[in-house]
């Protein structure tokens, strides 16, 4: 996606550009959206409406709304060909009216800044560099509501207005676009949204997300270019630490997970990380990443994410998301509907949901990131 708008409707001037996001983005002229407005008033039963023209390379879907006797349209400009846009708003017809009546309910408030750059950021799709994508699944650990909301699919299938409750009552998340925070679960595959006769709209878990320390892909090639006596005695020993670390190690024990994370979300940690997946550091530049502070990197050699050895820095473990088939929620589906606190319907879709996804992954059932 280009550029989500939001414009006003001024009675006497016509339309009028309220805040845009890229904002460093020229604006589009005023004569665009005067036509956009008069496909409004030509289908004044279509609350979202479609402009497009074979002379220009954007498409554009407007979304008009009414707030406090005003006239606004949100209006989304992307390009022809952007097909994963299109699936997005044509899988859901409605989550553009959510949208765009949370978005307008803040236009005259402090929060609506980041409020369109949330909205943008979530509803653009675009192809991640590996970089890009880390940082994307670190978010859902970063965010305090979408980690909360991790942990509340867990325990399987959840009505949008359960969910609300729950968020609200249990951990006092009362303001929040939750359309627009489930986007990112639903792009990513974590999660699926249906209707299912006799409830309301539901959401279900069908990719969990975590994290794990796996060894350096490329630690083969760690000793090529370091110049040193006994250097196959130095190798031996880094290796052996690997193996020694990882025969003890159990990527689902809590604490395992806690540790990553709380090193995950240090800046100067995920710096070091990226450096040294391109290989060894001699130890100055490795302090250099961490402002010069040895205990840092004493305290990374003791987690067991580094090695030091003769004057240089190695990556012992890296740390790698995994997107894996959850299927520890059959035993808490299964529970919650002999307690009779879902439904038939709602029990056997989520257990068709997560065979449906077994069947059709081309990696069973996990994925490393």
């Amino acid at each position: 996606m280009k550029r989500i708008i939001i414009i006003h409707w001024n009675k006497s001037t016509g339309p009028e550009t309220l805040i845009q996001y890229p904002p460093e983005k020229d604006s589009f002229p005023k004569d665009l959206f005067l036509k956009i407005w008069t496909i409004h008033e030509l289908n004044k039963e279509d609350k979202m409406i479609q402009y497009t023209k074979d002379d220009i390379e954007n498409r554009f879907i407007s979304v008009i709304q009414k707030f406090e006797g005003e006239i606004y349209f949100l209006v989304l400009v992307y390009a022809k060909n952007d097909e994963k846009t299109d699936d997005i708003i044509n899988s859901d017809p409605d989550l553009l009216a959510n949208i765009s009546k949370d978005l307008i309910q803040l236009i005259n408030t402090n929060k609506i800044s980041n409020a369109i750059f949330e909205a943008y950021s979530n509803i653009s799709v675009q192809s991640f560099t590996k970089l890009q994508k880390e940082e994307l699944f670190l978010n859902f650990f970063k965010d305090k509501i979408k980690h909360t909301i991790l942990n509340i699919m867990r325990n399987g299938v959840i009505s949008k207005k359960e969910l609300k409750k729950v968020l609200e009552n249990q951990y006092g998340f009362s303001t929040i676009n939750l359309d627009l925070i489930l986007i990112t679960f639903i792009r990513e595959n974590l999660i699926s949204k249906k209707k299912i006769a006799g409830s309301q709209e539901c959401y279900f878990l069908v990719r969990d997300l975590s994290i794990i320390r796996v060894p350096p892909s490329n630690n083969s090639t760690y000793f090529e270019a370091i110049d040193l006596d006994n250097i196959n005695e130095m190798e031996y020993a880094y290796k052996d630490r690997i193996i020694e670390f990882f025969e003890n190690y159990s990527p689902v024990q809590q604490d395992n997970l806690d540790t990553i994370l709380s090193y995950m979300l240090d800046k100067n940690f995920i710096l070091i990380l990226k450096a040294l997946r391109k290989g060894p550091l001699p130890i100055a530049e490795a302090l250099n990443h961490l402002n010069n502070n040895e205990a840092v990197l004493n305290e990374l050699i003791d987690a067991n994410f580094v090695f030091e050895a003769r004057g240089y820095v190695f990556l012992l473990t890296d740390v790698k998301f995994i997107t894996f088939l959850p299927i520890y929620i059959i035993k808490r589906l299964t529970k919650r509907y002999q307690e009779e606190k879902i439904t038939l319907n709602e029990f056997l879709t989520h257990l068709h949901l997560l065979l449906e996804h077994f069947l059709t992954s081309s990696y069973l059932n996990y994925q490393i990131i």
